[in-house]
Formats: C-alpha cells, sequence, structure tokens
C-alpha cells in the first residue's frame, strides 16, 4: 500500500528561482499613469520591426508546405553557408558551414554548449552580474555557476588575473558575453583574447556570448581577432542570436559555431530539445545577411544612439550614476544606499511608470544597480526620463 504521495520533482529545478521578468512586469499594474503612458526598460526588445521584405519572405515561408517540414537537426543547409561566410568575413578567418549550427535562439545554445561541457558537480564562470538565464540553466544541470566578479571601476570588464584565481579541477568552461547583458559593457578586444590564452592554458572551454555583436560602438568592426587562425578550434565556442539584429526574437533563431568535431556532438544535444530550429526566419535570414546590411548598420546608429539620450536625459540627476552602457543596456547605480534594488525597481514602476529591472536579477552583490534596457524605446521617449527620475523618494 502507497502513502499517496507524489514524488517531488528535480530538486534541481525546484531550487531555481522562477523567471524574473514576469515578476518585475506584474508591478505596472499598480501604476495610475500619473506621469504618462509607461515607459518600458525591461526585457531587450528590438524597438524597430523587422524590414519590410524580411517580413514578406518569411510570410512566403510559413505559408509554404515546404516551411511546414523539418530542417536538418544542425539548420538549413543554406543558412548554414551564408552564416559561416560572414563570420569569416567579420572576423577575417576560415569558418565552415559544418562549424555552424542553427538552434532555437541563443537561450537554446547556451543550454546545449554547456550540456556538452560539463556535467553535474561541474563549475562554470560567470562574469558577475550575470545574464540570469545562464545562471539559471547551470543550476538546472546540477553544474555550479560560480562568479567572477567585474568591477563598477574597471568597467563592468572582468580580469584574466581573477579568472584563474578562481580555477580549479571542477571548472569546464568560462563564459563571456559582450557587448554584455546587463551591463553593457564591452570587452576590449585584447582582454578577449587574453582569455582564451589562459582558457587554453588551464585546459578548459571558453564559450563567448555575441548575442549583441551588431551593435559595437561604431569603429569596431571586428570584435576580436581569436578566429583569424586555427588554435580557436581546440578551446573557444561562440553563441550568437539573430533575434536582436533582425528585430524577430518571436522567431527564436540562434547559432553555435565551434570546431565541426564538436558540432557534430552537440547536434546529439540539438535532436532531443529541439529537433531544428523554426523554418521560417532560416529560409529568410541567408538572403538577409547580404541584403540587409545597410538595414543592420543603421539599426546599429540608432541604438548607439539611443544610449547617448539617455546619458544627456540622466546628465541632470547626477545622484543616477551610469556606471556602464552599450549596445542594448546601461548599468545604473541608483541613489539609495542600503535600500534593495528590487524595492527601487518596484517604486520606479509604480510610482513613475518607468519599468526596469533590479541589479538582484543579476547576481550576488548588485543590490545597487538597475539594469536599463534603453533599445527598447525611441529617442523621445528616453528623453522623458529626466522628469520620471527627478525627485523620487524612498
Amino acid at each position: 500500500m502507497t502513502s499517496g504521495l507524489v514524488n517531488p520533482i528535480n530538486s534541481l529545478v525546484a531550487d531555481v528561482g522562477s523567471p524574473p521578468i514576469p515578476e518585475a512586469q506584474s508591478w505596472i499594474k499598480r501604476y495610475d499613469g500619473a506621469f504618462g503612458p509607461l515607459i518600458n526598460l525591461s526585457q531587450a526588445v528590438p524597438g524597430n520591426p523587422p524590414h519590410a521584405s524580411l517580413l514578406e519572405r518569411m510570410a512566403a515561408t510559413a505559408g509554404s508546405a515546404a516551411g511546414s517540414q523539418y530542417s536538418p537537426i544542425n539548420g538549413d543547409a543554406d543558412l548554414r553557408e551564408a552564416y559561416a561566410a560572414e563570420l569569416s568575413r567579420i572576423y577575417e578567418g576560415r569558418i565552415e558551414p559544418a562549424d555552424t549550427a542553427i538552434t532555437a535562439g541563443c537561450n537554446m545554445a547556451f543550454f546545449a554548449a554547456m550540456m556538452l561541457l560539463a556535467h553535474r558537480g561541474d563549475a562554470v564562470l560567470l562574469p558577475t552580474p550575470w545574464y540570469f538565464n545562464h545562471q539559471m540553466s547551470l543550476e538546472m544541470l546540477g553544474i555550479e555557476p560560480r562568479p567572477l566578479p567585474c568591477r563598477p571601476e574597471a568597467g563592468f570588464v572582468p580580469r584574466v588575473e581573477d579568472a584563474e584565481a578562481l580555477i580549479d579541477d571542477k571548472v569546464r568552461a568560462l563564459v563571456l558575453v559582450t557587448p554584455n547583458n546587463p551591463t553593457g559593457a564591452v570587452y576590449p578586444a585584447h582582454v578577449i583574447e587574453s582569455f582564451a590564452q589562459l582558457c587554453r592554458r588551464r585546459g578548459i572551454y571558453l564559450v563567448i556570448d555575441e548575442t549583441y555583436r551588431d551593435f559595437l560602438p561604431h569603429g569596431m568592426n571586428r570584435p576580436h581577432g581569436l578566429f583569424t587562425g586555427e588554435d580557436w578550434r581546440d578551446t573557444v565556442i561562440q553563441l550568437y542570436s539573430f533575434s536582436k539584429s533582425y528585430a524577430i526574437p518571436g522567431h527564436r533563431t540562434g547559432a553555435i559555431m565551434a570546431d565541426a568535431r564538436l558540432i557534430e556532438q552537440a547536434a546529439k544535444i540539438l535532436d532531443c530539445i529541439q529537433i531544428c530550429a523554426p523554418r521560417t526566419a532560416q529560409a529568410a535570414l541567408p538572403w538577409a545577411i547580404d541584403a540587409l546590411r545597410d538595414w543592420r548598420e543603421g539599426n546599429r546608429t540608432e541604438i548607439n544612439g539611443r544610449a547617448q539620450v539617455f546619458r544627456e536625459a540622466l546628465a541632470p540627476l547626477p545622484e543616477w550614476t551610469i556606471e556602464s552602457a552599450g549596445a542594448y543596456f546601461a548599468y545604473l547605480r541608483h541613489p539609495f544606499p542600503g535600500v534593495r534594488a528590487q524595492q527601487v525597481a518596484e517604486r520606479l514602476a509604480t510610482e513613475r511608470g518607468v519599468l526596469c529591472l533590479p541589479g538582484s536579477y543579476f547576481g550576488p552583490g548588485q543590490e545597487g544597480h538597475l539594469r536599463v534596457a534603453v533599445a527598447n524605446v525611441g529617442a523621445d521617449v528616453l528623453g522623458g526620463l529626466t522628469e520620471r527620475l527627478r525627485g523620487l523618494r524612498i
């Protein structure tokens, strides 16, 4: 006779906190509109629509019988070929289609990469503040997300010597995110290359997430030199998202780039968790990679301009300190020492109609900060933040 008790679910899942963005979005129900329409600067959402021709091509695929079929596990051949050619052009190296796999978004790419490299009881270094989905994924896999502290005085750029001191026999990989989510920090090429050398020397993988690569400051056209030779094949995995660059986050299209032998192994994981990435965007992106280059460059200019408008909006409010900004994000120190970041963010949302995320969502030691997704809204809206933030009391 059984007790009637249901076996508990996997504790590795149960012990991970719920996704934080829905919690933050619930606050806006209490905003009465006193300061005007809500300004949503929480989740990183492209502030512009997709190009009309891209939408037309995706619509044609979505309405076709062929677009309803499975693609190969690693993605459509045309997209892998076009993406490999684009990577070779950007990084001035030799990257083959077999070195790539298309995924259902960059979060899927990260999850697959972590399953490939580590197992329960291992550790992965994450620069802190970290992207919370990275931390959540690792903990659900039983992998320790080991914080690599990034300091405001260094522009939130991690230091190689700090990472080396944290590497032991449990560490299987080190993750870099540049331009960074949540801080917006753009890691200099020499820093990225030094981390690659560290990983090679210590026998671990470097996983570099370049979701926001297409929004680098002007003049930074090659983010780093990791792929100019062939050494990267032994130690580097790169992740990417088409979502932000082409304004199609709902179509869930990302990519992994690694040596072909690793991609072959990653295909086992992808077959089990996605079978294939959505077909609609895969069919249109080979055309878009070349045809929309100027359009993407215009978006890059626009997003960088919005970051500048945000700086100007906060200039009259020196008590609010922008400690880092780049690509989609700014990382802001709030002016209330000792007050929890969530309390500040909630008050901003409910009283001033400005929704951003508390630093506490992004790892230990972040109670003094807020993350602002400056790409979400136009420059005209960002300019109105001065009065929204002025005189806030807690």
